[in-house]
This record gives structure tokens, sequence and C-alpha cells, in this order.
């Protein structure tokens, strides 16, 4: 019930190796730090060139840095760059305005960091990953293929496993995410506020998870309105819906919608 494999699609992840011979979920988040210093391949020193900010646009294909000579066609969803006519199949595009704070970062192929956005490594981003203006990565984030951060979106020591959405004005902390849909303005809380380990409690067992910070899990399917939250420790099994404003806590098993009685009172203006 509480095992990897019982909330995500592990067997293809490139990311599956975290959750290797774990019994519960979250103990992933212990891994997390360890994990990417021993996997990841770093590939933007020669973006930087020894400077944070970007003030050029440029591209990166097959292992070089492409500066000038290219266009960038952005009538599609994700743009494409076409150099000397042709389409340069998985190049990725890190635009002028991007602010890119260490070597230790991975950006996968084909994927867009857009004006405006922060990284700081160690991360790993994906293939066909969007990191939206004003989106703020502040290290030790896993970021998978076809994931969205999006505008003011902050994630850290945070795992996204692959098409998972978080498209504006999120706060994604020491948590996990499956292939999930934030709504906007959703917070995914990380730390108490009487600092203490976060202990959860379910059908009628407790788990001392051993983490002082640990925001939720997002299990594949699971939606969340707009503005909603949920407490530190939460757990949102498969395709469970987190409704709009809705505050969430605990543990919620599969197929469950989530949300708060609300009464309407209607008034006669005169």
């Amino acid at each position: 019930m509480l095992k990897p494999a019982d909330f995500f699609q592990l067997s293809d992840n490139p990311f599956k190796d975290l959750f290797e011979d774990q019994e519960y979920v979250w103990e992933a988040l212990k891994r997390l730090k360890t994990y990417i210093r021993d996997v990841i391949k770093p590939n933007v020193s020669k973006l930087r060139n020894g400077e944070s900010l970007i003030n050029r646009t440029l591209v990166l294909h097959e292992g070089e840095v492409i500066d000038s000579g290219f266009v960038i066609d952005t009538s599609q969803k994700m743009p494409i760059v076409k150099k000397d006519g042709e389409i340069l199949e998985g190049a990725s595009i890190v635009f002028a305005g991007a602010a890119l704070m260490d070597d230790n970062i991975a950006i996968g192929k084909g994927t867009v960091v857009e004006p405006g956005a922060l990284i700081k490594g160690p991360t790993i981003i994906g293939n066909k990953t969007e990191i939206r203006q004003g989106a703020y990565i502040r290290g030790d984030a896993l970021i998978g293929n076809n994931c969205v951060v999006g505008h003011t979106t902050e994630i850290k020591s945070s795992v996204m496993l692959g098409g998972s959405k978080a498209g504006h004005f999120a706060y994604i902390g020491d948590s996990i995410l499956g292939k999930v849909n934030l709504g906007a303005g959703t917070k995914l809380a990380n730390l108490k506020i009487f600092e203490s380990e976060v202990v959860l409690k379910i059908d009628g067992k407790t788990y001392e998870t051993g983490l002082k910070k640990f925001g939720a899990i997002l299990a594949d399917g699971v939606e969340t309105g707009c503005n909603s939250v949920t407490t530190p420790g939460t757990i949102l099994s498969r395709n469970v819906l987190l409704y709009p404003n809705t505050t969430a806590r605990g543990y919620y098993p599969p197929n469950k919608v989530v949300k708060i009685k609300q009464c309407q009172e209607i008034e006669d203006k005169n």
C-alpha cells in the first residue's frame, strides 16, 4: 500500500533506481541528494562560460553550444530549432535572461528554459521539459521528461517523475510527484509550524518517517485545484482529486475526491 510501485509507474522511468528496495515511498527523499550526485552528468558549463546570467539565446545540441545561425520556430507547443533549413532534433534552448547559477546542472534534449528562470545545482532536467519564465529551481531537484515548472513556481529537494505539470504559482518542497497536474497556486508545505519530525498515521498505524522536511507524495493521476494546500507529510494516492481552496492532511486512498463543505448564503440587496 505504501511502496513506490503503489504510487508510480516506474518500470521505464529514468529515476527508478532512486526507489530501489524501499518499503515506504517517502524513503526516496532521504536518498535524493546522494542519488543526484551519483548520477548527474552536468552539461551547461559551455552555456555558462563562467557567468550565471545567460545574456544571449543559446542552443544546446549533441553536447555542443550553438550561438548563432539558427532560427527558433515558436509556432508549435514546444519551440523547434532550425539551422540551414534543417530541424535540429533534440536541440534544447536556453533563452537570454535565464540564470544558471552553477555548472552542476544537466539539461536534457528538446527542453526549453525561458527568460527569467533561475536554476541552481545540483539539478537534473529531462527531455522535452518546459522551465518557464520566473521559475525558481533551488537545487537537489530531479525533473523528468515532459514536465512543466511554470511561472513563479518554486521547487527544491523534490522529484517530478515525468509528465508532471506545475504551470502556475506553485511551491514544491521535499516532495515526490508522479504524472500529475497542479492547479494554479498549489502549495506543498514541507515544514511543520513547530519543527519536529513528520509522523504519519495511516489506518491506525503510526509511521515515523525520520524527516523534518517532508512535503507531499502525489501519485500518478492526481489533480489539484487552484489554491489548494497540502500540509507536511500528505499522501495523495492514485487518481485523487483535491478541490480548489482545500487543505489536505494525512493519507488519502486511491480514487477519492477531497473537498471542503461550502455554505453559500444569498441575501436580498434591499
